[in-house]
């Protein structure tokens, strides 16, 4: 149980990742992942990859200026442009629905426009989740300059879209649905420099 713990990437760059376990019975039409991060990197930098053989950007959320998030679906991104932050922790939500093809994301509890991303796409169930590195391949080929340095905290994947107020429940960290990834029952592995620590603050 991570609860009021973090993950401290140290160095900068950095070869060290967090591998992620999720029981995923079957590819997904619907996700969500959620998490917050603090760091003071102003180079691009991963924050959640999940590569499948087929594809090494399934899905990430990738961070390649101080104001600018990227979310790749199959290969494919959207670039939601946000305020520089304030050297504060973020909490960033990205959702979407093959269906509609809709992508959301959320950033500190609140809505930014959505747009279109892989309409009818299908994301493979055989993965390999990490924090922390960009996937080239599967399950490596990572480049240091996009290698996360910080804190990291509250990682979760659900294999549905969820609704405004259970967005607004993972900002606040109140009760949640169950997820294929949850922060508070996590199954990981950490891979070189990566210390588990309390939060400082809330």
């Amino acid at each position: 149980d991570l609860y009021r713990k973090v993950f401290v990437f140290r160095k900068d760059p950095s070869d060290a990742y967090v591998v992620l376990r999720a029981r995923l019975e079957q590819p997904l039409q619907n996700f969500t992942v959620c998490l917050r991060s603090y760091t003071d990197l102003t180079r691009p930098h991963s924050l959640f990859s999940y590569a499948t053989k087929a594809q090494d950007n399934e899905i990430l959320l990738f961070k390649p200026k101080p104001e600018e998030y990227r979310f790749y679906v199959g290969g494919k991104f959207v670039t939601f442009r946000v305020p520089e932050g304030r050297r504060d922790w973020e909490h960033v939500c990205a959702s979407w629905e093959s269906a509609t093809g809709i992508a959301e994301f959320w950033l500190n509890g609140k809505p930014w426009p959505r747009k279109g991303l892989q309409r009818g796409y299908t994301v493979g169930a055989t993965a390999a989740i990490l924090l922390g590195q960009e996937q080239d391949s599967f399950g490596g080929g990572f480049d240091l300059y996009n290698s996360f340095s910080g804190e990291l905290t509250d990682v979760y994947l659900w294999d549905t879209g969820l609704s405004p107020d259970k967005m607004r429940a993972a900002f606040l960290s109140l009760r949640l649905p169950p997820a294929l990834l949850a922060w508070k029952s996590l199954s990981y592995e950490v891979k070189g420099d990566v210390v588990v620590k309390p939060r400082l603050r809330e």
